[in-house]
């Protein structure tokens, strides 16, 4: 493996940007709906449709990620994917109306869902089992550089712009039209990414599912450093085939279907712990709070997010999944719980700004070190061979469901009761955990066609 882990981290880099792309398109929406809403005269409700359209891409490709990823290849869907983006940042910049801006947006959205699916799938693939954990969280990392990377090109776009109107679509994108500068940012990218693309082979795993033995001997020569790790691989996969290639209807057997329910119900419920109520309302939630510069703390959560994911990536293959889960999401109860005394009764017990941002900070860390970092890395991992891209789909849609409900009634939630909102979010952090210790096995280290004998032959 020493001559050949370059190889390897090169491959999982290159799909990790996908992860960039997904991050910058969530979190980019952040500076424009102020914008939107004033030049295009919007009704709150559809300003939240202009919020909430994406997601709905979002699920849309989540439900074909799946089929198109085993149809057409690991690579070849993420070039789909890359070429949406692409199409959804330059139609944005361009567009003459709000219904074109949501129709763009929407295909950005569908690029998301495709690659939330394919790339954590292709990085697991081509990963061997001693760093698969620590290379498939480059993906979360990927996102949270994302997320970073929109918040900044945001506050940069703002801070140079201005309301003066002129007749050069050029000058108004950076200029009255500002919005369309942000959104058109994320052209550089995605185009990056559709290029970079070419330069890694097709997943193996794939190839061998495919009875394409003799190009996934070639790959794999490159991520072993003997023919003897080639050869096993190669009789791994097979082994777990067994002469099946893999339809829908795999789904229903028995263990694959236990896999099927507990890996969706730990996507929709990740969300439903707060995450993205969190980045997704973070100005808000400050600005209720009565911070002074909500922008600023949120770039606080945004530096706390990425550089937690970065510790993440390299204790995962260390400390284990499930030991993370544990103890990250215990932390975010406790922070949760706090916060929600903060806005219950914060001001007869005398807490000031400052408890709030500690334990919000906090939160973040402990939600990035645990279900954020891992999340992407279980999906990837605990789906047979033969169906893991259907399966994946699935465990994705729940998950986008999720963001969906999560993103739409986060703000009921807070006009309701804002401790409330936060007590909530706790209380869900404990079905996770009974999942995860209950019916999800430790996955660190083991071979996919390991995991894979966890769920169809018994424990």
């Amino acid at each position: 493996m020493k001559n050949t882990i370059g190889y390897v981290i090169f491959m999982a880099v290159v799909a990790a940007i996908g992860g960039i792309l997904f991050g910058y398109d969530t979190a980019v929406i952040s500076g424009t709906t102020a914008i939107v809403k004033n030049q295009f005269h919007l009704t709150d409700m559809m300003e939240g449709w202009y919020v909430g359209c994406a997601l709905i891409g979002s699920i849309c490709g989540v439900l074909v990620a799946g089929s198109l990823s085993d149809y057409l290849g690991r690579k070849l869907t993420m070039l789909i994917s890359a070429a949406l983006f692409s199409i959804s940042a330059i139609g944005c910049a361009v567009c003459g109306s709000f219904d074109a801006l949501v129709a763009y947006r929407i295909v950005g959205g569908i690029g998301i869902g495709i690659v939330s699916i394919v790339s954590p799938i292709y990085i697991s693939e081509v990963s061997p089992a001693k760093i698969r954990g620590t290379l498939v969280s480059l993906y979360q990392l990927a996102v949270t550089v994302g997320f970073l990377l929109a918040y900044l090109a945001n506050w940069v776009i703002d801070s140079n712009g201005s309301m003066e109107v002129s007749g050069s679509l050029w000058t108004n994108i950076w200029n009255s039209e500002m919005w369309r500068g942000m959104l058109g940012s994320e052209t550089l990218p995605a185009l990056l990414f559709f290029f970079i693309i070419f330069f890694i082979p097709e997943s193996p795993k794939w190839l061998i599912v495919k009875g394409k033995t003799d190009k996934a001997a070639w790959v794999l020569s490159k991520i072993y450093a003997s023919q003897e790790e080639v050869d096993n691989e190669i009789a791994q996969t097979n082994e777990s085939l067994g002469g099946d290639k893999g339809s829908w209807g795999d789904l229903l057997k028995p263990g694959i279907l236990l896999a099927v329910i507990a890996g969706s119900a730990i996507a929709i419920l990740g969300q439903f712990m707060g995450v993205n109520a969190v980045l997704y309302y973070g100005p808000k939630i400050f600005a209720d709070a009565g911070f002074e510069n909500p922008m600023f703390s949120t770039v606080l959560v945004g530096v706390v997010n990425m550089v937690t994911t970065i510790l993440a990536v390299f204790i995962i293959d260390r400390v284990g999944r499930k030991q993370l889960i544990y103890w990250g999401v215990s932390g975010m109860i406790l922070c949760l719980l706090a916060i929600g005394i903060y806005f219950a009764w914060g001001q007869t017990l005398g807490l000031g700004n400052g408890f709030m941002l500690t334990f919000f900070l906090a939160y973040v860390f402990c939600c990035a070190i645990s279900i954020s970092a891992i999340v992407f890395v279980l999906l990837s991992e605990m789906y047979p061979n033969s169906v893991r891209g259907r399966a994946m789909s699935i465990a994705g849609f729940a998950l986008w469901i999720g963001t969906y409900l999560i993103g739409q009634l986060t703000p009921v939630l807070l006009g309701w009761s804002q401790a409330g909102t936060f007590f909530i979010f706790a209380a869900m952090c404990v079905p996770y955990m009974l999942i995860m210790w209950k019916v999800i096995p430790e996955t660190t280290g083991k071979t996919l066609e390991e995991i894979e004998r966890y769920w169809t032959k018994g424990k």
